[in-house]
């Protein structure tokens, strides 16, 4: 299923992803909500059935929640699958990977997201974010810490149980399968198939290809939607064996960004007051390390990245963007003020 708001310039490359695959999907159906322009022929052109919502008011959430509703009953328990957004191809073994990754305790599994080419210095630092999203993945043996829109197989029998949970009241987010609460769908969908039992997987075969925000702006509303929709999950979800990691690391994640702004202030500040310090070989041995460790984590990235991870400072400008999203999503969430969706 792809998911797609006028999408017609770029559903084609999603559906021809999907017919590539070492094993194809026995039926790709593209989800058009409220399209205003030619997706539906274009995916029609391509072998995909098209599902058009009716009435949809709920954005991709709502869009999803109709399609797997229709096609849901036609599924047998063991039947998988796929979700993937609409600007994302997947790699040919994507499907392969991921069935061969299924058992009684894998209940999804997810996509290992890189960055398309194009968008200057600010898409490169996006690519290399993915790429350290991947190494990761890889060191804690493809474990998801979430099940990305751009790619992500579920077993039919999850899609059914996360509907029973939420309509028992065992878990929120209304009385379908996506939240239509949650400002991050994929993220809550992932608390939601763990907190019912289940292990979600990325598995480095599982690779796609999306897009990357050309522009700050447009990627300061999307980042700014991932954040607050991760602490808002995290705030209806509460404090549980799903989500204490999820908020250990919201609170690492804020530390971090708090002593790396004490400490650009405090070396501000003493460069201003009595110039530039001498080298201590205690703090350039501790930079070197982290030097080391930026650029082996996008050593597959290309040439671009490491001379970027090596330069540093357009990485330490990335990084106080990410904690400026950070402390607004942050902000908002204790001002209660109501996040809008805004198209990127």
């Amino acid at each position: 299923m792809i998911p797609a708001h006028n999408e017609q310039d770029r559903i084609a490359d999603a559906i021809d992803g999907l017919w590539r695959q070492n094993r194809r999907p026995d039926l790709i159906v593209v989800v058009a909500d409220n399209c205003t322009d030619d997706t539906a022929a274009v995916a029609t052109a391509h072998g995909a059935q098209v599902f058009h919502t009716q009435g949809n008011t709920h954005k991709k959430a709502g869009a999803l929640n109709q399609a797997i509703a229709w096609i849901l009953p036609h599924l047998d328990d063991r039947d998988l699958l796929l979700v993937q957004d609409a600007d994302t191809v997947l790699n040919p073994w994507f499907t392969e990977t991921a069935i061969g990754t299924f058992n009684r305790k894998v209940g999804a599994v997810g996509g290992v997201f890189y960055g398309e080419e194009g968008g200057g210095l600010l898409g490169l630092l996006q690519r290399m974010e993915f790429h350290r999203y991947a190494w990761e993945l890889d060191r804690t043996g493809g474990k998801a810490q979430v099940l990305t829109g751009t790619g992500t197989m579920f077993r039919a029998r999850v899609l059914r149980e996360v509907r029973a949970a939420r309509r028992a009241g065992t878990i929120g987010g209304g009385n379908s399968y996506y939240s239509l609460a949650s400002l991050t769908e994929d993220d809550e969908m992932t608390k939601a198939v763990k907190t019912l039992g289940y292990r979600a997987m990325s598995p480095a075969g599982c690779e796609v290809v999306t897009e990357v925000m050309p522009t700050l702006p447009k990627l300061w509303h999307q980042r700014l939607r991932w954040q607050r929709g991760a602490l808002e999950n995290l705030r209806d979800y509460g404090w549980t064996r799903v989500t204490a990691r999820y908020f250990v690391q919201q609170f690492l994640m804020g530390f971090g960004a708090l002593s790396f702004l004490v400490y650009l202030t405090f070396m501000i500040a003493c460069t201003t007051l009595y110039g530039l310090p001498g080298l201590s070989p205690f703090w350039t041995s501790i930079g070197l390390i982290f030097v080391v460790e930026k650029t082996v984590s996008v050593r597959h990235a290309g040439p671009k990245a490491l001379l970027v991870a090596l330069l540093m400072i357009p990485e330490m400008l990335y990084d106080l963007f990410q904690h400026a999203v950070y402390f607004a999503s942050l902000w908002g969430l204790l001002r209660r003020s109501e996040e809008k969706w805004v198209a990127t």
